[in-house]
């Protein structure tokens, strides 16, 4: 597709916002301008005001000036308040429209060397400064509004566009990060609309303690809370209950003085919100008890707080307690709302129709996970998850937008689960589509790209990010768009200035482009070495190789005739498997992965490893010690092969090497799936897909655990699965059977919920097998097929984990199945 045309048709913008282009080619200069503001501002409004000036001299080195409605200044204006402000002044700025502006919105207007930009309150204004800074193209000395005319008017869709921000380890670089870098970080994302924050305690689900920090977690909580009262963002606390009993009123007491302490420390609490579960796990009747008293004790200190909580991580019996406790009227008396997050049993919709009207929904998506979680990407293709992992830096522009425009209309809006900075592209867009969801998500790349990297770099680093997306679409091995999208990133890098180049969101885009690239090297060298290997030990099907009589008044001889000893195969197999592992492949994108993990450490303290950096652990976004991690069977060819070398004969060895070879062949008339592979797997019912049901929860996914605990013991095909969520069921149909035959299946039962149980019935009747648990480590199991299930031609199966279980609800996870003609 033409880039050009591409990018224009993308970038069409539709919504609230409608920003009128002058028709003339001019432009605004803005290097000689003055910023006028209000006499006697507010504290949050002359923050607004500091907000556009000093973001405006980090961009281009110059300071404008801030003077009162009477300046003499010839230079352009810029003229910056809110409606009340300028009332208070009995000063009408230039361009005043008429009509109200809705709560936090602005209307900015333009004229012969003026820009006004009105806020209808102190947020307001401060949404409107942001939304200048990203409409100037910044340079050296430069700011420029092209196009000679800038205006429209704006209010948000929903009003609460809100992130979690977590002063803890397993965060993996927020740990690192002191006051000063907090305070850009919230002001980069109110520029792109955030108006909540949402912080966590000193006790959560983490160690106590970082080599990072450069304050307690006490101290730093109080410091996060000042400053997010300081430009006016709402402030919420993520608040578990995770002690084992709350039925025991001592257990109570001590978490109402423990909560108390936080509560009168931290300046400004709008609310507070309770998870269910992730962590905890206490029956509902004992936790929203819990969560009543808490609420009197939030109200001592900051009387107008509101009190929040999720039914996270129940079963479906604790659901049923949950809905009969907040449907009674004297619960709704003190409870404000309820979150809609991970680990929910009901989908969104479900929830909706089972709660009281009296209660609004808060979604609290998780924006920052792969795998494993409420949103995985779709498909994954295992080389990325057994190396990347579950944390990795991830934009995910369109399927975010996806995302959000399925879900927000059931809510007033979001605080995202996020945990750490690797989402960062996905909590702009959030913020930018939470204001307009109707507004193109290339328009919200490009002003990501324009303010944070410069108006040079927009359109690459737009293009960029959504290439970085499509690297994750689909097999690896046949992604040419891999090296297209390092191809981009280069070109940029190339020509990048140093303040591009020292950017860390820039470091970020470049460390996935490169990562994906040395994956997919690796890929293809691992695949062509076992093409070569398995050629050569595919030798021992040749006329020559089983032990064969010599005469004919011998017996079948040890050897093979053709004296070619199979230690010689297997050594030449493990001699062409080794070289991938020893000599990686592209060792020059291997080396620029490692320089670019030093500069996120250097530049925003991202810890990708854990010696190193001292990251909390792999899992946590340390995705440098897993760089080199096998993407193929390599690995275990090589394991395989040591094995049989122990062997004691020569035909012993040239069968078991048979076996391996044969390893999926389903025989004659049988059928093999490997169902964590999209493209091996032609007998699953796909369901939906994850564009219509992004959470999978009517269709399969694909699981994988990262890291990767089975090494060489297993194939790749163990090490991911397809599976259903809570009490869904993964079905398989099969056509052209031969119903005189009767069968066997085989199955896989892989995963990583290993103490769950798992039951298959055929044709919605016939048991297969009851509820059992799956066998560790992972092995086939095998089954009768009663012919009566296949005497149509047809079969029918359906696996299903245990009913009513809450948790994460994974369980059903099947990773190959053979159905086998006898």
């Amino acid at each position: 597709m033409n880039r050009r045309r591409f990018l224009v048709q993308a970038g069409a913008v539709v919504g609230a916002a409608r920003w009128l282009q002058g028709a003339d080619t001019g432009a605004i200069d803005l290097s000689k301008a003055v910023v006028i503001a209000p006499e006697h501002l507010g504290r949050r409004e002359a923050k607004a005001v500091s907000l556009l000036v000093e973001e405006a001299e980090k961009r281009c080195g110059i300071r404008w000036a801030v003077e009162g409605a009477g300046s003499p200044s010839d230079g352009p204006k810029i003229y910056l308040g809110t409606v009340a402000a300028w009332k208070a002044a009995r000063v009408t700025p230039p361009g005043e429209g008429v009509g109200a502006i809705a709560a936090e919105g602005y209307r900015i207007q333009s004229g012969s060397g003026w820009i006004s930009i009105l806020g209808a309150d102190e947020r307001g204004m401060m949404f409107g400064a942001g939304k200048l800074l990203r409409s100037i193209s910044f340079g050296p000395q430069q700011a420029t509004v092209l196009g000679g005319r800038i205006g429209g008017q704006s209010s948000p869709k929903y009003r609460l566009r809100g992130h979690q921000l977590g002063y803890r380890p397993k965060t993996n670089a927020y740990d690192g990060w002191d006051v000063a870098r907090w305070e850009q970080y919230y002001r980069d994302l109110i520029v792109f609309g955030t108006n909540a924050v949402e912080l966590i305690p000193p006790r959560s689900d983490d160690r106590d303690n970082s080599p990072h920090f450069p304050l307690p977690k006490d101290q730093m909580m109080r410091e996060m809370s000042r400053l997010a009262d300081e430009y006016g963002l709402e402030t919420w606390v993520w608040y578990p209950a995770m002690d084992p009993d709350y039925s025991n009123p001592k257990t109570v007491e001590t978490e109402l003085a423990e909560w108390a302490k936080i509560f009168e420390l931290v300046p400004r609490i709008d609310a507070v919100f309770v998870p269910g579960g992730d962590p905890g796990h206490t029956e509902p009747k004992y936790l929203l008890a819990l969560i009543e008293k808490q609420k009197a004790n939030l109200r001592r200190y900051h009387p107008q707080a509101q009190m929040w909580m999720s039914p996270q991580s129940f079963s479906e019996e604790w659901m049923n307690e949950f809905f009969e406790i907040v449907g009674r009227p004297e619960t709704g008396r003190w409870l404000d709302g309820i979150v809609y997050g991970p680990q929910s049993r009901l989908p969104l919709d479900a929830l909706r129709k089972r709660l009281p009207e009296r209660y609004p929904i808060r979604l609290y998506p998780d924006i920052t996970h792969s795998v494993q979680c409420q949103y995985p990407v779709p498909d994954w293709d295992i080389a990325y998850a057994l190396t990347e992992g579950r944390e990795v830096i991830n934009p995910r522009p369109e399927g975010e937008a996806n995302i959000l425009r399925l879900t927000l209309p059931e809510s007033i809006g979001f605080i995202s689960y996020s945990e750490g900075c690797n989402d960062d592209v996905n909590k702009c867009l959030w913020s930018a589509l939470g204001w307009d969801p109707a507004r193109s998500v290339v328009d919200v790349l490009r002003d990501f790209g324009r303010y944070f990297a410069g108006a040079a770099e927009a359109e690459g680093m737009a293009q960029g990010l959504v290439n970085l997306e499509a690297n994750w679409r689909g097999p690896l091995a046949a992604n040419t768009g891999v090296a297209v999208t390092l191809a981009r990133f280069q070109d940029m890098e190339r020509n990048a200035r140093p303040s591009v180049l020292e950017s860390w969101r820039f470091q970020q885009g470049l460390y996935r482009a490169y990562y994906d690239a040395y994956v997919q090297a690796r890929l293809w060298d691992e695949d062509g070495a076992l093409t070569r290997a398995l050629g050569v030990l595919g030798r021992v099907n040749e006329i020559g190789f089983s032990g064969q009589p010599t005469d004919i008044d011998e017996s079948r001889s040890g050897s093979p005739p053709n004296g070619i000893d199979p230690a010689l195969l297997l050594d030449e197999a493990d001699r062409i498997l080794a070289g991938p592992m020893l000599n990686p492949a592209r060792a020059d994108l291997r080396r620029r992965v490692g320089e670019l993990g030093e500069a996120l450490f250097q530049s925003i303290r991202m810890q990708l490893a854990v010696q190193r950096y001292q990251g909390e652990a792999v899992s946590r976004a340390a995705n440098l010690e897993t760089l080199d991690h096998p993407v193929s069977d390599v690995a275990y060819l090589r394991r395989q092969i040591a094995e049989i070398r122990r062997l004691d004969s020569t035909s012993a060895q040239a069968a078991a090497i048979r076996k391996l070879m044969k390893r999926t062949d389903p025989g004659p008339g049988g059928f093999y799936d490997e169902l964590g592979n999209p493209m091996n797997r032609p007998h699953l019912v796909p369901g939906p897909g994850s564009v219509a049901d992004p959470d999978f929860r009517s269709s399969p996914l694909i699981g994988c655990s990262y890291p990767d605990h089975l090494g060489d013991q297993a194939p790749t095909a163990w090490k991911h699965w397809a599976e259903t969520l809570y009490d869904a069921a993964l079905r398989m149909r099969y056509t052209g059977l031969d119903p005189e035959a009767r069968y066997r299946i085989r199955v896989v039962y892989s995963g990583d919920q290993a103490q769950r149980k798992i039951r298959l019935v055929a044709n919605e009747s016939i048991e297969i097998h009851p509820y059992l648990l799956r066998s560790r480590p992972p092995a086939p199991q095998e089954f009768d097929i009663p012919q009566e299930a296949t005497k149509g031609g047809e079969l029918n199966l359906a696996w299903r984990g245990e009913p009513g279980l809450g948790a994460n609800g994974r369980g059903c996870q099947v990773s190959e199945v053979w159905l086998i003609r006898v």
